[in-house]
């Protein structure tokens, strides 16, 4: 009885032993690979799972590689999976540029997967042209009027800029850039609705694809449409802007006017209190004067006629009748002139 369990024991254990033997070693992985004619040792696939590189993302890849004869081998498949690269789309895209027969070696395919780009999208561009529709773009011709023009433009992915090179949003602003140009140098408007492939031909001619990771196959103009009259706007904007200034300065000088005005009335002002004042020192001076014997009794009653007299003078102007002149012009006695005094 004792015997017999410890068989069932030593049973047990083997089992054990094999199944955690069979996981650790990808025995179903490696026959697959020999009956698909690829080269691989169970001490790879062993060392495989001592780096923690997964076997099977190896050896599947290497094995459609083989199929396709591209001869690969598994220390490029694993390098480029240690350095963080996706190996079956690498794989795929090195199969298909071959179908495609363009020229990829492994090492430029890996490059660009490093680079973050999609390797295998890269090479169906190459072969299936990609078109890119830009945003609408507002453009105004030399007479003022805005056009807005929309373009679809083909492109190619070119394998040789791939790593390093723009992406699709500098062939948008390039574009978007070359339709403004073209627009804003035509002479009229309907020069360039009338043509709108001389916008496409103009922009293509310019090598837009320069530094870029696509060949410009095409620019096709998809639309083309009639905005706002700038000029017009400008033109506008520009009379307003004058006459805003002219007011400012229309009202500058009305206050200086007032400010003119203003001073001349302090002056007359002035010059009436001066008047005034020399009025007042009037009776002073005839006191003085009687004081010293300069001014007898009879020249001041002289002087008191004559004011009498220029004060009846003054009050017969301001009530006399009008009459007409030799032309038959309504005059008054103001218009007249006076008789001298002969007082």
């Amino acid at each position: 009885m004792d015997g017999l369990m410890y068989t069932l024991i030593l049973v047990g254990l083997g089992l054990i032993a094999l199944v955690v033997l069979f996981s650790f070693i990808p025995l179903g992985l490696w026959i697959s690979a020999l009956a698909a004619g690829v080269k691989i040792s169970i001490t790879g696939l062993i060392g495989m799972r001592l780096r923690r590189v997964p076997p099977a993302r190896i050896i599947m890849p290497l094995i459609k590689a083989n199929k396709a004869g591209l001869g690969l081998s598994a220390d490029k498949l694993e390098a480029h999976f240690l350095a963080g690269g996706n190996v079956d789309r690498v794989v795929d895209a090195l199969i298909a540029a071959q179908r495609a027969e363009i020229d990829l070696a492994f090492e430029r395919a890996a490059a660009i997967d490093l680079a973050g780009r999609d390797v295998l999208k890269a090479v169906q561009m190459s072969v299936n042209p990609k078109v890119i529709e830009t945003p609408i773009v507002a453009a105004v011709a030399k007479d003022g009027i805005e056009v807005k023009a929309k373009a679809r433009v083909t492109v190619r992915a070119n394998i040789d800029r791939l790593v390093g090179g723009a992406g699709e949003d500098t062939i948008i602003a390039r574009v978007g850039e070359g339709i403004v140009t073209t627009v804003g140098s035509a002479e009229d408007h309907k020069k360039v609705l009338e043509n709108p492939d001389s916008i496409s031909s103009t922009v293509l001619g310019k090598g837009l694809d320069a530094g870029t990771a696509f060949e410009i196959l095409s620019i096709d103009i998809a639309d083309v449409d009639i905005g706002r009259n700038i000029g017009a706007a400008l033109q506008s904007d520009r009379a307003e802007a004058d006459k805003r200034i002219a007011q400012a300065k229309a009202e500058e000088r009305r206050a200086m006017a007032v400010a003119h005005e203003r001073e001349m009335i302090a002056r007359v002002e002035e010059m009436r209190a001066r008047v005034v004042e020399a009025e007042a020192e009037v009776p002073l001076a005839i006191a003085a004067a009687f004081r010293e014997g300069q001014l007898g009794v009879m020249d001041y009653y002289n002087i008191k006629n004559v004011q009498a007299d220029t004060s009846m003078r003054e009050g017969f102007s301001q009530f006399a009748p009008e009459r007409e002149d030799d032309a038959g012009t309504p005059r008054t006695p103001r218009d007249r002139p006076e008789r001298e005094d002969k007082s």
